[in-house]
């Protein structure tokens, strides 16, 4: 008896998203199946979306823990200062101690992982939706318009970050709520180029694809090709990167804060929280005042790039995983 194309090549099980069930028998596989099981491959990648998770939930939550201690984030208690405005170490009420002021440092953590994760989040959003759209335009339409595209992009990138970013917080003098604005603003004007040029290499090689040319011949306009045949081809794309730039944006609203051009007080960033501990760091004590500020920072980047990372390796193909 002749054999199947299937039974006689098992290789092609794994290349056509195949797989052999329980019992030996063939099943098919989804590409959300055969991502999921090379995702939960990565080890580094599956701690750093756990670690995500729990960072999340901690902002979300930080009011919860400043009402069940009692310490609302913006309270000072007098018995955690001394007369000189030295900060006090951690205790059984103050897990990570106290600033400066005598405000409690663990729940100022929890809000700072809220005013990061929030002015990353939307800083993101902005950069991928005005990255797209150009990048789908200037790759697709080409021509003048390209040029266009391609060469603001180029005069965005040329503008030094901080310079432009101190000059704005100097001449505008915005208040506590108005300056967490004005950093995604910043923060989002210089991110978007990154993602339009890629999003634009993409399309440059999607636009004379088959299918593309199938849709064209069956009078499909340029708006419906852009954004229902071309569009879905780049989610993944657009997707990697995003988790990779989030990252870059959360050390972004850092070091303006830090630098006294982003957040201002009194409410919490880690970039001010570590501004202010380095003035006691340098003088070799009240160690738990930039620790803690400063491993938050380190591990939600580091947990971001992980899961970046991860994504990139599961979504492509190519990985043989």
């Amino acid at each position: 008896m002749t054999q199947s194309v299937a039974e006689s090549s098992p290789d092609l099980h794994v290349s056509a998203g195949f797989g052999a069930g329980p019992d030996g028998d063939v099943e098919a596989k989804s590409p959300r199946q055969l991502f999921w099981r090379r995702f939960k491959q990565d080890k580094l990648a599956f701690a750093g979306a756990v670690v995500i998770i729990l960072m999340i939930a901690g902002a979300l939550t930080a009011p919860f823990w400043a009402h069940l201690f009692h310490h609302p984030v913006n309270t000072q208690f007098r018995d955690r200062t001394n007369i000189y405005g030295v900060p006090l170490g951690p205790t059984g009420t103050f897990l990570f101690g106290s600033d400066q002021l005598g405000r409690d440092l663990f729940v100022r953590v929890l809000y700072g992982a809220q005013v990061s994760l929030k002015v990353a989040f939307l800083a993101t959003g902005i950069e991928v939706f005005v990255g797209v759209v150009a990048g789908l335009v200037a790759g697709y339409i080409g021509g003048k318009m390209d040029t266009v595209v391609s060469r603001f992009m180029d005069l965005v990138l040329s503008i030094p970050f901080l310079l432009l970013g101190i000059a704005l917080a100097v001449s505008l003098s915005p208040g506590p709520s108005a300056s967490q604005w004005l950093v995604v603003a910043i923060i989002a004007f210089f991110g978007w180029p990154y993602i339009a040029r890629i999003v634009r290499g993409q399309v440059l090689s999607l636009r004379e694809s088959q299918f593309v040319e199938a849709a064209r011949s069956l009078g499909a306009g340029n708006t419906w090709i852009m954004y229902r045949e071309i569009l879905p081809n780049l989610i993944a794309v657009v997707l990697t990167y995003a988790t990779l730039i989030i990252p870059v944006n959360i050390i972004g609203e850092a070091t303006l804060s830090f630098l006294g051009v982003g957040i201002k007080e009194p409410t919490p960033s880690w970039g001010n929280m570590l501004a202010q501990a380095t003035n006691f760091a340098s003088q070799g004590f009240a160690w738990w005042f930039i620790t803690f500020p400063g491993l938050a920072l380190f591990i939600t980047v580091l947990a971001f790039n992980l899961l970046g990372d991860g994504l990139r390796d599961a979504l492509d193909p190519r990985t043989g995983r």
